[in-house]
């Protein structure tokens, strides 16, 4: 098969490794890719929401399954784009149609969702500038602390909890007054939930499913999770709460009712939930919903999967996954991302890298692989193009060895303002319940 996967970051640069080491693949192809995604592939010019480019790189490459990386392709309706397009309606196609897609691209319509399928998840309603007197009361009515979402998207910014109520007030109408675009418009509040988080993703047909193995992400940019919120600067998988037990909860409370919601709602959802939970006392919830995988959990779940994602993927897209089994291996993987300094504010880039063979090749059955997110290649020299610039996973037993090799090697990567949390993994180690 001739694959294309879609979009730009270490995620991306994951799945690819991946899906590179299936038989099935014949040619992989990505759009736009990173230095990182040319070691393994071709790499095509162009944007994710640049649908005419999209199509002419289908077209061009006869390509036989497009796997989309990213959320907003799929919130703007590129599959529904493939369905109504004569020359693209049989590509197979792994993420949901645009009205799927509101799962992640509106909170309000995840949270109505959820409400309608009885599906576990915090109390709350929705507010916009014209019912403020309202959300100001609904506010009063909530103990601290409190949690506000922008509505749409916001580049995964959108989501603040905040101690004091008259603060919360404040930025509530920050908001509404465009501190995330239009995304703010209307805005989510709703219930804190006490409790420890979890990433769980599901591979789906709209009929059945397969679980992925679940993660947990590390958001904040100092350690002991201090500091600003980030796209993510962590993740562990396996997750040590998340134990048979809790995992049964998972699959016939919030698994199960998904997937028939997707029925009943006639929603044309093919390819990934990312269903982040909270465990509230061995109880789970949900906090959100993504229509895609996270990042960087991705670029620990990848490398846990022993199974042909390939595989699971096409059937996935022709709606049958009857005939599939996830297979996932009993090592665990650890993933420390590397950014700028200065990230998640202002950052430099340009700047040049070196110092780890694994910057240049990711094999299969390395202990070590290192996933470009922010990188490009500049007069022939590797530098930093973003505020992420790189995943690095380890994989292994035990939480501590992990640390200590992924840490050892994070030392052998030289650029300019490098910084990565240092505790990734820790409050695992230590994990009491």
């Amino acid at each position: 098969m001739n694959v294309l996967v879609l979009g730009s970051g270490g995620r991306e640069h994951a799945i690819a490794w991946k899906v590179k080491q299936s038989e099935k693949c014949t040619n992989l192809f990505c759009l736009p890719g990173n230095p990182g995604t040319a070691q393994i592939a071709t790499n095509v010019s162009g944007g994710v929401k640049d649908f005419e480019t999209i199509k002419k790189c289908v077209i061009e490459n006869s390509i036989d399954i497009v796997i989309v990386g990213p959320e907003d392709p799929l919130v703007f309706g590129l599959r529904d784009m493939f369905a109504a397009d004569e020359q693209l309606k049989d590509v197979l196609f792994v993420g949901p149609s645009k009205k799927g897609a509101q799962l992640e691209g509106s909170k309000d319509f995840a949270k109505e969702f959820m409400t309608r399928h009885n599906i576990p998840t915090a109390a709350y309603r929705s507010f916009t500038k014209e019912t403020l007197a309202e959300a100001d009361s609904f506010l009063e009515q909530l103990e601290a602390p409190y949690v506000l979402k922008a509505d749409g998207l916001a580049a995964g910014k959108g989501v603040l909890i905040i101690e004091n109520l008259e603060e919360a007030k404040a930025e509530l109408r920050n908001m509404m007054g465009g501190k995330f675009g239009a995304a703010g418009n209307t805005v989510v509040i709703e219930q804190f939930l006490k409790g420890i988080e979890v990433s769980v993703f599901v591979l789906t047909s709209g009929r059945d499913y397969l679980i992925l193995p679940e993660a947990k992400d590390y958001k904040r940019i100092g350690e002991g999770d201090k500091g600003l919120n980030t796209g993510g600067m962590g993740a562990v998988s396996p997750v040590v709460f998340a134990d048979a037990e809790f995992m049964a909860k998972v699959e016939e409370r919030i698994i199960k009712p998904t997937v028939e919601g997707f029925k009943k709602d006639n929603i044309d959802y093919k390819g990934f939930v990312f269903i982040g939970l909270m465990n509230c006392g061995g109880d789970p919830y949900v906090i959100e919903y993504n229509v895609r995988m996270g990042d960087p959990e991705t670029e620990a779940v990848m490398t846990r999967i022993d199974s042909d994602l390939l595989s699971h993927l096409v059937a996935a897209a022709k709606g049958d996954l009857s005939g599939e089994k996830m297979e996932i291996s009993k090592d665990g993987a650890l993933t420390v991302v590397c950014v700028s300094g200065g990230y998640p504010e202002e950052y430099k880039k340009g700047i040049e890298m070196g110092g780890s063979r694994y910057l240049y090749e990711n094999t299969p059955d390395s202990k070590i692989k290192v996933f470009h997110s922010g990188t490009a290649i500049k007069d022939g020299k590797l530098v930093t193009a973003g505020g992420r610039v790189l995943a690095v996973t380890v994989n292994g037993n035990g939480i501590e060895a992990q640390r200590k090799a992924i840490y050892a090697e994070i030392g052998n990567i030289s650029y300019e303002g490098k910084y990565c949390r240092r505790d990734v993994g820790l409050d695992l180690l230590n994990y009491k319940g």
